[in-house]
């Protein structure tokens, strides 16, 4: 365990002020998350380098499609959640108890360094990791001492002042946008949209940002929606990258399977704002990177290769390609 680092105290109650949230948290008591307990007074995390699930995973796994395109990263997660997603894909760790092993901060290093070449860092997923925040900021600055990057997938629920703490050691976000409407976030998520998008703000002044929304049948749909979704990043910026997911059955919710042709709609509304917009779990050529001037196919990941320059501009037009860092395609 260890202290946690955004809290104050109130009488013998501890409230957190690490995410939206600012759980009350009385003696011997947990808060939402299930991860900050108070203790004799103190707030303390009771997962500090509690990992219940590692893998080496394509970097496109996350998804980040613009970021280091082509290589690997070393995945790490814990448990416990500040949302509660009805349609949670890992329900058995963000909302359950998992087996963990211990891994300090020097040993995830260790282990990441030992991936070989074509791994460029440490993503932090799986759960929510904004719940594994003190490991997450020893983590990553030793990451950066190694010249290891850093990853966050995550659903945005975090409060600014640690966020502006955290950020100058994460080098790439996969930012949830579960919705765009507050109705969803509240009765879907137990969460808040407004605290979301202001994370993302945040986030894209200084890294690289990139956004998935999962597209729920009958809840998150409507063209209206993911035309506002769209206009809002557009005005962050056109070049951030959109994945639209397709939902499957999972946890509490048991709708039937986004129809192919609603991610069709999503993805041909979406583009009429963006740049980069990306299908997941369709099955098809969702995930290739398209010119935004010409229209060629300068990344197929399927296939495996590129129609860059070393520069990262398109062979056919010579437009530059919003991606950071080398493409190993």
């Amino acid at each position: 365990m260890r202290e946690a680092r955004y809290y104050r105290t109130e009488d013998s109650k501890a409230i957190c002020q690490l995410c939206p949230k600012e759980c009350i948290i009385g003696q011997g008591r947990t808060g939402f998350c299930r991860v900050r307990k108070n203790i004799d007074g103190k707030l303390y995390t009771q997962n500090y380098a509690a990992c219940s699930s590692y893998a080496l995973d394509p970097i496109e796994k996350k998804p980040l499609y613009h970021f280091y395109p082509g290589n690997y990263i070393l995945s790490l997660g814990t448990w416990g959640c500040n949302f509660a997603c009805q349609f949670c894909q890992n329900w058995q760790i963000a909302q359950a108890d998992p087996e963990t092993i211990e891994l300090l901060p020097d040993k995830a290093v260790e282990l990441a360094l030992k991936q070989g070449k074509r791994n460029i860092g440490i993503a932090f997923t799986y759960s929510e990791p904004s719940v594994w925040y003190e490991y997450i900021l020893d983590t990553a600055k030793a990451g950066h001492e190694a010249g290891l990057k850093n990853v966050l997938v995550t659903n945005g629920f975090i409060n600014k002042d640690p966020l502006a703490e955290l950020l100058p050691f994460i080098d790439a976000l996969n930012i949830d946008i579960k919705a765009f409407n507050s109705e969803y976030y509240h009765k879907i998520c137990a969460g808040r949209l407004d605290d979301v998008k202001r994370t993302v703000e945040q986030a894209a002044e200084d890294c690289h940002v990139e956004i998935t929304t999962l597209i729920v049948p009958n809840l998150n749909d409507s063209q209206a929606e993911l035309r506002d979704l769209a206009k809002w990043l557009a005005g962050i910026s056109k070049d951030i990258p959109l994945h639209f997911s397709r939902y499957f059955p999972n946890y509490k919710m048991r709708e039937q399977p986004t129809p192919l042709k609603t991610m069709e709609m999503a993805y041909e509304t979406a583009r009429q704002y963006l740049n980069y917009v990306y299908l997941g779990n369709i099955g098809s050529n969702g995930s290739d990177t398209y010119c935004p001037r010409c229209g060629q196919v300068v990344i197929d990941r399927y296939g495996e290769k590129s129609s860059l320059t070393d520069d990262k501009k398109c062979l056919a037009c010579g437009m530059q390609i919003k991606i950071s860092g080398t493409v190993a395609f």
